[in-house]
């Protein structure tokens, strides 16, 4: 097996290995009782992780901040190679790439959109965890006693080091098996690198605005867990004398709030359909990298909603987990 395949089979392996996991630990069977708390003892955080778990190893949840400083820097390098590689071996004129397209369709040519596809990937990965490393650092306070286990941290971080690599293994696994001998090194020019990325296709266009709507609700889902945890801080400072008050859990209102109990996580799933749709549907690696981010948030998101409902007896019963008027 060439080695291109290898690396490509090397980067889907563990999105199948994640998924099948979900799977089955979404099986609500009696008999998967260890198995399912074993799940949890290892990816729970928060108000999720299990009271068992050992603070010996588990991290402050402001580690966060290290998915995102690395994933910044990872899909920054990935997108600036591809980018520089996607300028080398496409025609430089938009209207020359567009026209080579319709008219020629050739393998080479069929190649160097996926080139230019690749980067607009990458441009919508970039763009997500560059506001994910702006929230850590300036708008997420998390508490003293948030915390995560170590081995979730862990696939954190191997998360974001395989997320941006999935949406362009392919082309990295080409590259390998052909070599860059092919390649020119023109002169760079700005408007020449950006032209091609405004003549894609529908696809791009139609997954890059989904994208956007799910990345604008997000953040509107976000704003409203500060909004939420500020006014948690002004009931702290203000009602001292009933510590036990003082304490109590506010059930987040607005936008999507309304419908789900976990919507910050639904739109990280609009997120992904758009990256799928702007794929052209039919990158394998990709809708392994969408499975297992819907597993791991559905199951996160229907343990949130099931200690929201413990916690509170007039929790508001139209809310569901993460998708509405399903789960």
């Amino acid at each position: 097996m060439e080695l291109g395949i290898w690396i490509v089979w090397l980067v889907r392996a563990p999105w199948i290995a994640v998924i099948l996991l979900m799977v089955i630990a979404s099986i609500p069977s009696s008999k998967l009782r260890l198995f399912h708390e074993l799940v949890w003892s290892f990816t729970g955080r928060g108000k999720i992780l299990l009271p068992s778990s050992s603070q010996k190893w588990t991290v402050s949840q402001k580690y966060f901040a290290h998915f995102y400083v690395f994933g910044v820097a990872w899909t920054n390098l990935l997108l600036t190679i591809t980018w520089m590689y996607a300028f080398k071996m496409v025609p430089l004129s938009s209207e020359e790439f567009m026209f080579s397209r319709h008219l020629t369709g050739g393998s080479h040519v069929e190649s160097q959109f996926k080139v230019w596809r690749a980067v607009f990937l990458l441009l919508l990965m970039e763009i997500q965890v560059l506001r994910r490393l702006i929230e850590s650092f300036y708008v997420f306070k998390y508490s003293p006693s948030a915390r995560m286990n170590i081995l979730t941290y862990l696939g954190g971080l191997y998360y974001y080091a395989a997320a941006p690599l999935s949406l362009c293994v392919n082309l990295v696994a080409e590259f390998i098996s052909e070599g860059k001998g092919h390649t020119s090194s023109p002169e760079f020019d700005l408007l020449s690198s950006l032209s091609p990325l405004m003549k894609l296709g529908w696809c791009q266009l139609v997954g890059g605005i989904i994208f956007l709507w799910g990345w604008l609700h997000q953040r509107r889902c976000h704003a409203i867990l500060i909004l939420r945890d500020a006014k948690k801080l002004l009931m702290q400072g203000s009602l001292r004398e009933n510590p036990s008050q003082a304490k109590e859990y506010i059930i987040p209102h607005g936008d999507w709030f309304e419908i789900v109990s976990s919507p910050h996580y639904l739109a990280e799933i609009v997120l992904y359909v758009g990256l799928v749709i702007a794929s052209g549907g039919t990158d394998i690696t990709v809708w392994l990298l969408f499975g297992s981010v819907v597993g791991n948030l559905s199951l996160s998101a229907g343990e949130t909603h099931r200690w929201y409902l413990r916690k509170f007896e007039h929790y508001p019963a139209n809310r569901y987990a993460i998708f509405p008027y399903v789960y």
